[in-house]
């Protein structure tokens, strides 16, 4: 396949969320699948929406998510600057351009002028749009403009249709009648998205645009803006979007995680990249598992389906537990480091058998070692002992469990299961509800990690502690 040079171009307008991290990773994964380029594109000409710090977040997210760009800021690339704001005399050139070719014209219309002729279209049932009145009046926009009077360049949008073959969605086509004369420039000298966007794709070869499907609208415009140019439009693939459990649209506004929450939260990276790989795109199999290598291996834009994608936590948090157990020891105990502080990476390989079944996302660990590494007893208020078992049975089993392991039963857990299962067993006791009684003695909780294994790395001085000390809460018989 021939190699596809793709951008992701977010704004600096807040933290990096699904939505858009699932657009960067299709277009990651379409320059790495085809041997292509990943260009990473700052489009922040909107200052009025700009949020301090959220370029370095971004960046952030990319990197953790192993999303690295050839090309783009803290990268050395033949088209820098990759920050718009940088290239405003780029697209001032540009406009130029257009305005000598009659593809655009200067606009003094007053904010209150566009909002008069606005609310006079929305009484009278039609589209809103703006009405082209300064492009008949050129002259006297000029002289307006020459006075000191604010004035932004407009698009002229040309008439009859325009179509594009999607790559996602198969043919589109629009009425240029359906199209507004957006504006391009700015009175602030900045360019408007539209502008930007299309004379960056075209300076930095961009050969197929890859982005949220809420952009389909702004195509006409786009290929409209080639046609002026007369530039070579690229390829465009729309990618559906993300909805919530409850089938709303995921967003910012919605409470959308950002992409770093995950991290704090316990996900492996490749869990989230699995995850956001499967919203919308399908691999022709029934396979859902799959290493960042595997889906760039697997991967094509044209097999994305165009039906909304539903992003499920519960999936995640599912995905997450599988590519923990997929982990190698050295590697689990790596990522486990982080959320068991206090213990060397010798003592959580000792764990690692018993958490890695067990852990849909990293930060469960904590919980999980807690009881093994701190001070514990029967919570107060407990049911203590538990339904099932009599006052007198638990006070056997833990009299005998506290001298089996002060003997040496440690040595062999299994041993110690079995026979402490026949003990109470004798009694009319289920193993299974006697035990919590054991749970609650030794984790102060009634389940957790499998407590035989627990006893054992807890050790036999203070597992023979907890258990008398659970002796002297038990209520007389």
């Amino acid at each position: 396949m021939t190699p596809r040079r793709v951008r992701f171009a977010p704004s600096p307008t807040g933290a990096l969320h699904i939505g858009s991290l699932r657009t960067a990773l299709f277009n990651f994964l379409t320059a790495r699948s085809t041997g292509g380029t990943f260009i990473l594109r700052i489009e922040d000409t909107d200052q009025g929406r700009y949020v301090p710090g959220s370029e370095t977040q971004i960046l952030a997210s990319l990197r953790w998510l192993g999303l690295q760009w050839d090309e783009g800021p803290e990268v050395d690339g033949p088209y820098a600057p990759y920050v718009q704001s940088l290239r405003t005399e780029l697209y001032r050139a540009a406009a130029e351009r257009l305005l000598a070719s009659g593809g655009a014209y200067w606009c003094t219309c007053t904010p209150e002028r566009l909002e008069a002729m606005r609310a006079a279209q929305r009484a009278a049932k039609q589209p809103t749009r703006y009405d082209r009145r300064c492009f008949g009046r050129q002259d006297e926009v000029d002289a307006e403009r020459a006075a000191g009077v604010p004035a932004v360049v407009r698009q002229r949008i040309p008439d009859g249709s325009v179509s594009w073959q999607d790559l996602i969605r198969g043919e589109v086509r629009y009425r240029y009648t359906e199209i507004d004369d957006s504006v391009l420039l700015k009175s602030d000298g900045f360019p408007t998205y539209h502008l930007a966007n299309v004379v960056d794709d075209h300076e930095m070869r961009i050969t197929h645009v890859i982005r949220a499907e809420e952009w389909i609208p702004s195509t006409p415009k786009h290929l409209a803006l080639y046609a002026a140019f007369v530039w070579e439009p690229p390829a465009f693939a729309h990618v559906p979007v993300v909805l919530g459990p409850d089938k709303l649209k995921l967003s910012k506004r919605r409470g959308a995680p950002d992409v770093l929450t995950y991290r704090d939260q316990g996900f492996l990276p490749a869990a989230v990249v699995n995850a956001m790989a499967l919203l919308g795109w399908s691999s022709g199999t029934t396979e859902e598992v799959f290493t960042p290598e595997e889906l760039i291996g697997r991967f094509e834009i044209e097999r994305v389906n165009p039906a909304p994608a539903i992003h499920d936590p519960k999936r995640l948090e599912a995905l997450n537990g599988l590519h923990i157990r997929r982990l190698s020891e050295a590697d689990l105990v790596e990522a486990l480091r982080p959320w068991l502080p206090t213990l060397s990476a010798e003592q959580i390989a000792t764990l690692v058998p018993l958490l890695r079944e067990r852990l849909p996302r990293l930060d469960d660990a904590a919980a999980l070692v807690a009881p093994l590494v701190g001070d514990v007893s029967v919570p107060e208020g407990a049911d203590f002992p538990p339904r099932g078992v009599d006052v007198e049975t638990a006070r056997l089993l833990l009299e005998r469990c506290a001298a089996e392991v002060e003997g040496g039963a440690l040595d062999d857990p299994t041993a110690l299961r079995l026979r402490l299962t026949a003990l109470v067993e004798e009694r009319g006791v289920k193993a299974r509800d006697a035990f919590r009684v054991l749970y609650l003695a030794l984790l102060g909780a009634p389940a957790g990690l499998p407590v035989f294994d627990a006893m054992v790395f807890i050790g036999a001085e203070s597992c023979a502690a907890r258990l008398r000390a659970a002796l002297a809460r038990l209520p007389a018989a």
